[in-house]
């Protein structure tokens, strides 16, 4: 590859690239595919002709959905707003919905044929809807419901994505929202705590069974959970496996959340809270597992380096990592990753989604070996990967 040139330009700090690399066969087939694609007449042929009519009415159909993405989640989020699907649970007429979401008749029609087209109800005879597909598994997933209402943070926040991405943005809300985002303002409080600390245990239920699924700890003794919240998945787990003993480590004022759900359980003789900072405190030792459940991506690698540290110094040799989380380049839901999390994050404040093989690296580079995945039911929301530790470490 050609050097790059470092030259400094303007006020901004810009380094301008050099001269470009030479071109390879796969970046001229690139390039004659994009011109191809980009050409108004090929457009108009390919909408057209009999075998190529269908892919070209699906990539337009595709490109649109791009163009109209936060429509559909502003639709989706009245609708969850308006609980129009516990309303619609039970197919009912237009005016009786009307009357219960507190709309005009016309604004309530508009709603809810927006939501038909988007598969979150169903158009039933008589003038009805009813529950639709999607709708009916939103429904089921409490979790996912309050991810939607919380997400009326971020499209604020995202209303200048530019500004954000030049770091010439104010302060977000999703940076307020996520106490433990803002380092080296004061420590978080009770009340920075609650509202995130419910959101993490009502959107847990469903990721903690896919997890446990992938690596049961039915040959493990203790657990720990770094960054556990509210001890959801902690809870998860002794429920799961009679034999099993956790620990939750979180801040302070998160812990003592965790301490009141776990000990108002009937498994609290089998469950500790430790408060404390990840970045500063010794994690307790003697579990033969230390989860890490949703917290990486949470931070920078600097950070993330701290973190496997601290996981490593907890361990004795042969004990083993779990990291569950959403990553990049997960195929098949790469838009999840690097799209949906690399902005949220970025909205955030703080931290990125990673591959699996730069988080193996991480934790090679921490002192873990024989890094594995263990396969879950749904990659597109959590994957796991689990490491062991190697020899001792000072």
């Amino acid at each position: 590859m050609a050097p790059r040139t470092l030259d400094r330009v303007g006020e901004a700090g810009l380094e301008r690239p050099g001269p470009p690399g030479p071109r390879t066969l796969v970046d001229r087939y690139f390039e004659l595919r994009n011109r191809v694609l980009s050409s108004p007449r090929f457009q108009r042929w390919a909408a057209t002709f009999p075998l190529t009519r269908a892919i070209a009415r699906g990539r337009a159909a595709d490109v649109f959905d791009l163009t109209a993405g936060f429509v559909y989640s502003q639709v989706l989020f009245a609708v969850v707003e308006l609980e129009v699907l516990d309303a619609v649970a039970q197919p009912t007429e237009l005016e009786l919905l009307a009357a219960r979401l507190s709309l005009p008749v016309p604004s309530a029609e508009r709603l809810l044929d927006a939501a038909a087209a988007l598969k979150l109800v169903d158009r039933r005879s008589g003038g009805r809807y009813g529950l639709g597909a999607r709708g009916a598994a939103l429904l089921g997933n409490r979790g996912a419901l309050a991810m939607v209402k919380h997400h009326a943070m971020l499209y604020r926040d995202l209303a200048d994505p530019v500004a954000l991405l030049r770091g010439e943005a104010p302060a977000t809300e999703l940076n307020r929202f996520w106490a433990y985002a803002r380092r080296g303002s004061s420590e978080p409080t009770k009340d920075d705590v609650e509202a995130y600390s419910r959101l993490m245990a009502e959107s847990l239920a469903l990721l903690a069974e896919d997890i446990l699924e992938a690596f049961p700890l039915d040959r493990h003794r203790s657990l720990l959970d770094i960054g556990g919240g509210e001890g959801a998945f902690v809870a998860a787990a002794v429920a799961r496996f009679p034999g099993l003993t956790a620990s939750v480590f979180d801040l302070p004022p998160v812990a003592a959340r965790a301490s009141a759900r776990l000990q108002a359980s009937s498994f609290a003789d089998r469950c500790r809270v430790v408060g404390g900072d990840v970045f500063r405190d010794a994690l307790p030792r003697g579990a033969d597992v230390i989860s890490l459940v949703r917290v990486l991506h949470d931070h920078d690698d600097q950070a993330v380096v701290a973190i496997l540290a601290a996981a490593r110094r907890a361990l004795d040799a042969g004990g083993k990592l779990l990291i569950a989380e959403p990553m990049a380049r997960t195929p098949g839901a790469e838009p999840m990753g690097d799209a949906y999390f690399g902005f949220y994050l970025l909205a955030m404040g703080q931290g990125r989604p990673r591959s699996e093989e730069r988080l193996r690296s991480m934790l090679l580079e921490a002192g873990f070996r024989s890094v594995r995945r263990a396969e879950t039911r749904r990659p597109l929301l959590v994957q796991v990967l689990v490491a062991e530790a190697g020899g001792a470490v000072g």
